[in-house]
C-alpha cells in the first residue's frame, strides 16, 4: 500500500494520518503539497487530512477543493483509487463533487469535541471490511460544521445503495436525535461515493490507533487498507 497524505495550508491532522498508515503499512506515506500537481507514481491511497485548510474561508473546503493537487486527487478517484476523506477532509471531498451532500454548521453552532459512538452500516467496502456488520466503535470527533445534508433524492440513493459507511449511535447502536452531535440527516457520519473507493468521515479513526490515546477501534480501518 503506497499512501499519500495531501497538506492544504490550514491542515493540522497530516501527522496523525501518517502516523496511522505507518503503523499499519509499515512504511511512512508521502506528504504532498496542495500547489502540486501530480501524486507520486504507485499512489494506491489518498488521504485528506483533518484541520481548517484555508482558514475555512468562503466554506469548510471550499477553497482546498480548488487546489492544484485536487485535479490529481480526483483523476485517482475516477481510475478506480482509493480515497480517505477524514473531518476537513470530507468537507472537501463533498465540495470538489466527490462526494454527496455537503456538511452545514453543527445544529447546535457549537464546536463540538468529544468521543463518540458510531454504528458500522456498511462492511463491504475496502475501508470497512475489517469490521463486523452493525458493529459499535468509539471515535473521536472534533468539528464545527459536521452537519451532513442532502436533498431528499440523493438521500434515497445513499440509502438505497448502502453508502451510508458510519451512523452516530448510543453505545447500544440505537440511532436517535439525542445520539446525533450535530443534526446530520439520518445520522450519517461517513459516506461512500457510488463506486465505494471514495470514503469521508467527520470522525477521527486516526486519533484510535493506540490505547494510550483512548482505544483502538481505528485501527481495523487502516489495517483493512494496508491489507
Amino acid at each position: 500500500m503506497n499512501a499519500a497524505v495531501i497538506l492544504f495550508p490550514g491542515s493540522n491532522r497530516e501527522g496523525d494520518a501518517a502516523r496511522a498508515l505507518r503503523r499499519a503499512t509499515g512504511r511512512a506515506p508521502v506528504i504532498v503539497w496542495h500547489a502540486d500537481h501530480d501524486l507520486p507514481s504507485g499512489t494506491d491511497l489518498v488521504v485528506l487530512p483533518g484541520g481548517f485548510s484555508y482558514g475555512d474561508y468562503l466554506r469548510c473546503g471550499a477553497i482546498a477543493a480548488r487546489a492544484p493537487i485536487m485535479r490529481a486527487v480526483s483523476a485517482h478517484a475516477a481510475r478506480g483509487g482509493l480515497v480517505l476523506g477524514i473531518c476537513n477532509g470530507f468537507q472537501i471531498l463533498c465540495e470538489a463533487g466527490l462526494l454527496p451532500g455537503v456538511l452545514l454548521r453543527n445544529a447546535n453552532r457549537r464546536f463540538i469535541c468529544k468521543f463518540q459512538h458510531l454504528r458500522v452500516e456498511n462492511v463491504g467496502a475496502k475501508f470497512t471490511r475489517g469490521y463486523a456488520p452493525g458493529q459499535v466503535v468509539r471515535f473521536a470527533i472534533a468539528h464545527g460544521e459536521g452537519n451532513f445534508e442532502a436533498d431528499d433524492e440523493t438521500l434515497k440513493t445513499i440509502e438505497g445503495e448502502g453508502q451510508a459507511a458510519f451512523r452516530y449511535c448510543d453505545a447500544d447502536g440505537r440511532v436517535d436525535k439525542a445520539s446525533n452531535p450535530n443534526g446530520s440527516q439520518h445520522g450519517i457520519a461517513g459516506v461512500f461515493n457510488s463506486r465505494f473507493n471514495v470514503l469521508g468521515l467527520m470522525p477521527h479513526p486516526e486519533n484510535l490507533i493506540d490505547p494510550l490515546t483512548g482505544g483502538v477501534d481505528g485501527r481495523p480501518l487502516f489495517d483493512a487498507l494496508a491489507a
